[in-house]
C-alpha cells in the first residue's frame, strides 16, 4: 500500500494531466457536432474494415464447402444430360416406352465425389491417389473422370484412399467411339506428351477430320456412353488404307486435377456375371 502511495505521489503531475486530457475529448466530442461527427465517422470505417476482413477470411474457408457443393450440382447435371442424349437416341430409334428406358441412365448409374491428393504426369506410368476410399463406397475398376473428361480408373482401394491408374498409363485401355461417325476404337497413351493420346484399332475404312470428338463408347461398364475424352488432331490421310494410330488431344488437364468424381454402375455385377455365364459356354 505504502509503495502505490509512493508511485501516486511521484507521477502524480502526469495523471493530473492524463485525467485533464480525458475530460478534454470527452467535452470536445460531446458538445462539439463537427468533432464528434468525424469520431464516429472514424468508428464506423474501422468497424467495416474489421468486419470486412472478418468475411474474407470466413468466405477463405468455406471456400472449400462451395466447391464440393459445386461439384455436386455439375454431377447431376451431366448426368442429366447423359440421360436426356440416351433417351433421344432412343426416342430417335422408335423404341420409347413408358416402362422399360425412364432414367434408366440414373438408375444405373451414380458418382461419388472426391479430391485428388497425389498425382503424377511425368512418369512412364503414372497414378493419382484420392482421399476416398472403401468406406466411402468406391472399389475397383469404377471410372473416374472430372468436369473435362475421363481421368483414369480405380485400380486399388484401401479403407479412407484409392489409387487410380491415370489415363496417362500405356497399362491402361480404354474404349472409345467417334461421336460424329459412332465408330468405335480404343484410346491409350503413348508415353510421350501428357496433352495427347492415340486412338487405336480404329478400321481402315472409318472416315475421320480434325476436330473430331471422341467420347466413351460405353461398353465397358466402367463409363456411361457420352463422356469426354479429347478430340482429333489430324485429318485422314488421302488413299490411307491401313490402319494407323491416330493422334488426339486429351480434353483433361491432368497436370491441374483436383476435384474428381468416381462414377458407380449399379448394375456392374450383373452384366459381369451374365458375361462370364455366357463366356463359360
Amino acid at each position: 500500500m505504502r509503495n502505490l502511495i509512493q508511485f501516486l505521489v511521484k507521477h502524480s503531475n502526469w495523471i493530473v494531466l492524463l485525467i485533464y486530457t480525458i475530460l478534454g475529448f470527452v467535452l470536445l466530442f460531446n458538445f462539439n457536432i463537427y468533432h464528434r461527427s468525424v469520431y464516429l465517422g472514424s468508428g464506423n470505417k474501422l468497424a467495416g474494415d474489421v468486419y470486412a476482413v472478418s468475411s474474407s477470411v470466413t468466405g477463405y474457408f468455406n471456400l472449400k464447402q462451395t466447391n464440393g457443393e459445386l461439384l455436386e450440382q455439375n454431377s447431376r447435371l451431366e448426368m442429366e444430360v447423359l440421360q436426356l442424349k440416351d433417351q433421344l437416341k432412343i426416342i430417335n430409334a422408335g423404341k420409347l416406352s413408358n416402362d422399360s428406358v425412364h432414367n434408366r441412365l440414373f438408375q444405373r448409374f451414380g458418382f461419388i465425389t472426391a479430391q485428388v491428393i497425389n498425382n503424377s504426369v511425368n512418369h512412364t506410368q503414372n497414378y493419382i491417389t484420392l482421399n476416398r476410399g472403401e468406406l466411402d463406397g468406391i472399389k475397383t475398376e469404377m471410372g473416374v473422370v472430372d468436369q473435362n473428361g475421363v481421368i483414369g480408373k480405380v485400380v486399388d482401394v484401401s479403407d479412407h484412399y484409392a489409387v487410380v491408374i491415370s489415363l496417362l498409363n500405356p497399362k491402361l485401355k480404354l474404349s472409345a467411339k467417334i461421336q460424329r461417325t459412332q465408330y468405335f476404337g480404343s484410346v491409350n497413351w503413348d508415353g510421350a506428351n501428357p496433352e495427347y493420346a492415340q486412338l487405336l484399332e480404329l478400321p481402315s475404312h472409318v472416315e475421320y477430320k480434325k476436330g473430331d470428338t471422341l467420347v466413351t463408347s460405353g461398353f465397358s461398364g466402367t463409363f456411361p456412353e457420352g463422356i469426354m475424352i479429347g478430340t482429333i488432331e489430324t485429318n485422314k490421310p488421302k488413299n490411307s488404307g491401313e490402319m494407323r494410330p491416330i493422334r488426339i488431344k486429351l480434353s483433361t488437364r491432368f497436370s491441374r486435377l483436383s476435384n474428381v468424381r468416381v462414377i458407380t454402375n449399379k448394375l456392374i455385377n450383373e452384366q459381369q456375371e451374365l458375361e462370364n455365364k455366357v463366356q463359360q459356354l
